[in-house]
């Protein structure tokens, strides 16, 4: 089974062509990554901080009908996150966050099963940087190391993450123990400016990291592993907004590694090139799909067609 961490909000999408009819969302990165593996048909919990208030009543309903695992969930007695999407014509979204003492970021060790058993655990985004409880998580994970998959997605969201230099520093931290990396350019421009992402990528393959893939948006995707390294295409769509890509990416790139049976720690060291581009294709379409429906709803399983000219889908999967 796969777990994801972190947080569980409410995405309220405004759009510039109708701004007078703000529609709410069940959003957060890492809720996504995991509604997205779940929805593909891998075995998924989540583990978040869910509000007993309406909004958590309806972030349970939306995890639970995606066939996600919830018993390593906590209830919460703090209110829901809010996320203000502002979403421009050309589909682009720009976000603003209420967040001030709510349910996502008040982790204490109690919370965090010690030893779940999962193959993999995905985690990154706001609840891995915010205190009190990023740390909390962030320990967790590295005690996980050893037996499982981390599976990291830092997910910038600069507006929340205070000073950029200790901010570094922690993602730093992750880094060393991270197996799997997606990150986008966007996010690396802001934690490193001025730096090259292939650069920083061959870097963390040469000091362990299993797979690191640098998504550039419609300029699709670079790989890098070990004894390999090549660019995917994204994969078309008609763009509706792109609330939730780099989550269903994410999501996409786990069911894929799961299918396979190349997640657990000792297999996905010997992951090949020609099954990680299968992999990064396969969670470009995800992200698509995604991109082609209003907020973060990416495709079912049963959604994605099949087609026999096209890599990124193969029956197996």
């Amino acid at each position: 089974m796969i777990g994801v961490v972190g947080e569980a909000l409410i995405d309220l999408v405004v759009a510039e062509s109708d701004p007078s009819r703000p529609v709410a969302h069940p959003g957060g990165s890492p809720m996504n990554v995991a509604v997205t593996v779940g929805r593909l048909e891998s075995p998924v919990a989540f583990l978040g901080r869910l509000s007993g208030d309406a909004f958590g009543d309806l972030l349970r309903s939306h995890l639970a009908s995606s066939g996600v695992d919830l018993r390593w969930s906590v209830d919460a007695r703090e209110p829901t996150s809010l996320a203000v999407v502002s979403v421009a014509p050309d589909g682009g979204a720009g976000y603003s966050f209420h967040v001030h003492r709510t349910a996502d970021w008040q982790w204490t060790p109690a919370e965090l099963a010690a030893a779940p058993g999962f193959e993999a655990v995905h985690a990154g985004s706001l609840a891995l940087a915010l205190e009190p409880g990023g740390p909390v998580v962030e320990a967790w994970l590295e005690g996980l190391k050893d037996s499982t998959t981390i599976s990291l997605d830092p997910n910038v969201r600069p507006e929340l993450l205070g000073d950029r230099d200790r901010y570094r520093e922690r993602v730093d931290r992750w880094m060393a123990f991270a197996d799997l990396v997606k990150i986008s350019d966007e996010d690396l421009e802001w934690i490193w400016p001025g730096s090259d992402p292939a650069e920083l990528a061959r870097g963390w393959v040469a000091r362990g990291r299993r797979l690191v893939v640098v998504t550039r948006g419609g300029d699709g995707s670079q790989v890098f592993g070990n004894g390999y390294e090549f660019s995917v295409a994204a994969h078309r769509a008609t763009i509706v907004d792109t609330v939730g890509a780099g989550d269903s990416f994410s999501g996409g790139l786990l069911h894929w590694l799961d299918r396979v049976d190349r997640l657990r720690p000792d297999r996905l060291a010997n992951l090949t090139g020609d099954e990680a581009r299968d992999a990064v294709e396969f969670a470009s379409a995800v992200a698509a799909a995604t991109c082609s429906r209003a907020g973060a709803n990416p495709p079912r399983r049963s959604e994605l067609a099949v087609s026999p000219s096209d890599r990124a889908f193969v029956p197996e999967v």
